[in-house]
């Protein structure tokens, strides 16, 4: 009997060291540029300008099962904001909004991540545009994994969320434009994301 009961307590010491590091593992995701974007909306007077940014890089470490050691980070390039008109892009990058030649990254890192739903997670970071650094909450709507229908050996993930920012808390526009009535200070943001990660 005594024998039994010390293969019993072995065997379960031995789980949980074999268990620990499967259940404590992140999983690193690569960021499939072809299929992730970061969208803006403004108002102009009575019209919605649309746009996004082109260039960026990002860490994407993720774990359902264990959020506490999952992280997310982005890098933006302002200067690859693309509205379709090269004129207002060239306004938008000049000292009178984002002033790229001065600030030319925006950047978010998340210093925690909570899951608020059943596909719901909430990415509390640090969001930095001009120097200036707020925390806010980024809910991203988990969509799925599943093997890549396109590349043989590869998984795919998806989340997408959205917010809305007060573009003048981040200075950008000193509210000259929204004064005149001409652009709006609320900013939706739509972010996309396709994941890829080796099976």
């Amino acid at each position: 009997m005594k024998n039994r009961m010390l293969f019993y307590i072995v065997a379960i010491i031995l789980f949980q060291f074999v268990a620990l590091p499967l259940h404590a593992g992140v999983r690193s995701w690569e960021i499939d540029k072809d299929h992730t974007n970061f969208y803006f909306s403004v108002d102009h007077i009575y019209a919605k300008v649309h746009g996004r940014f082109t260039d960026y890089k990002g860490t994407f470490l993720f774990n359902p099962n264990n959020l506490k050691d999952s992280k997310i980070s982005f890098e933006i390039k302002v200067n690859s904001v693309d509205t379709g008109i090269s004129k207002r892009d060239k306004h938008l990058l000049s000292d009178d909004f984002l002033d790229a030649a001065k600030y030319p990254l925006i950047t978010f890192t998340s210093t925690s991540i909570t899951k608020a739903d059943e596909n719901i997670y909430n990415v509390n970071g640090k969001l930095t545009i001009k120097d200036s650094t707020f925390e806010l909450v980024l809910p991203l709507a988990y969509g799925g994994t599943k093997d890549h229908p396109l590349l043989k050996g590869m998984e795919v993930a998806g989340f997408n969320g959205r917010l809305t920012l007060d573009r003048l808390t981040y200075k950008v526009g000193d509210g000259k434009y929204y004064k005149m009535g001409a652009v709006g200070k609320d900013v939706d943001v739509l972010v996309t994301l396709e994941l890829l990660s080796e099976k």
